[in-house]
């Protein structure tokens, strides 16, 4: 079992260098870090999580440069987004940026994707909403061209550019983990990903999940299952492992330095 954390480096919490060494030296895994390029003060979507909208939703850092900072501090560490909204990112930069990513990390770069659930953010970037998940498949094999083509092309509904020259290459395949658990997630998965994405919930849902999702992928094919935001809790790693996932990464709380690192300490109790 790999173990990570899952969190939103914001202003208010520990820097990001500070946060990947940290974990390094803790025996974690990875580092999973989320975006949200603004909150439309409008707030017509309601938050997903039945609450008021916490700060750190409008206050977290670009993911790259999050995990650049991480990246340049460590030398194991698996460095992913927790999402990326790919419906709000061109694929064009943002393959170059991920590649970038990928060589000054040494080829730890992992790319989670997801479609977002913020409508009128989405629209700012001019996401029609209804469309998003058609424009992040297409996004997302645009930027694999980009990736692995000396003249990269693509010709599609939303994404359309012709043979172009594209350069960092990666130093590995980036793993794309489609995040969601919903109705066509499965698709998504099998299609463009390499593995699943979903938010820790009961253990025997998932279980099930992870079996369906297996079979449909066929004896020769091993989707990687990685939980997003599990609570640190023995009993909550113990469960996850019998439900068949690859990788647990703990819900980590915005704080400052010392508060993270307090946090980090209990959380390291849990590997192994």
């Amino acid at each position: 079992m790999k173990f990570g954390v899952s969190t939103f480096v914001t202003d208010e919490g520990i820097a990001p260098d500070a946060l990947g060494s940290a974990l390094e030296e803790r025996g974690f895994d990875s580092l999973y870090v989320t975006e949200h390029t603004h909150i439309p003060a409008s707030r017509e979507t309601p938050f997903p999580g039945g609450m008021d909208l916490p700060p750190m939703y409008y206050r977290t850092f670009d993911p790259i440069v999050a995990l650049t900072a991480a990246a340049v501090v460590t030398e194991r560490l698996l460095l992913g987004t927790g999402i990326a909204l790919i419906p709000q990112r061109d694929p064009i930069v943002f393959a170059k940026e991920l590649a970038s990513l990928d060589h000054v990390s040494g080829g730890r770069a992992v790319l989670g994707i997801g479609a977002g659930w913020n409508r009128e953010e989405m629209r700012d970037h001019g996401t029609d909403p209804r469309t998003r998940f058609a424009l992040m498949r297409e996004r997302v094999l645009a930027m694999k061209e980009l990736w692995t083509q000396e003249q990269a092309e693509f010709h599609g509904k939303y994404v359309d550019f012709p043979p172009s020259f594209a350069w960092p290459k990666p130093l590995h395949p980036i793993p794309v983990l489609v995040g969601g658990w919903g109705p066509g997630t499965f698709d998504r998965v099998l299609e463009f990903g390499d593995g699943w994405f979903p938010y820790a919930a009961s253990a025997e849902a998932l279980g099930t999940a992870v079996t369906e999702l297996r079979e449909r992928a066929g004896a020769e094919r091993h989707v990687n299952v990685v939980v997003h935001a599990a609570a640190p809790e023995r009993k909550a790693v113990e469960d996850l492992t019998a439900a068949g996932v690859d990788e647990i990464t703990f819900n980590l709380p915005v704080e400052p330095r010392d508060g993270t690192l307090r946090n980090l300490d209990r959380m390291a109790e849990l590997l192994g």
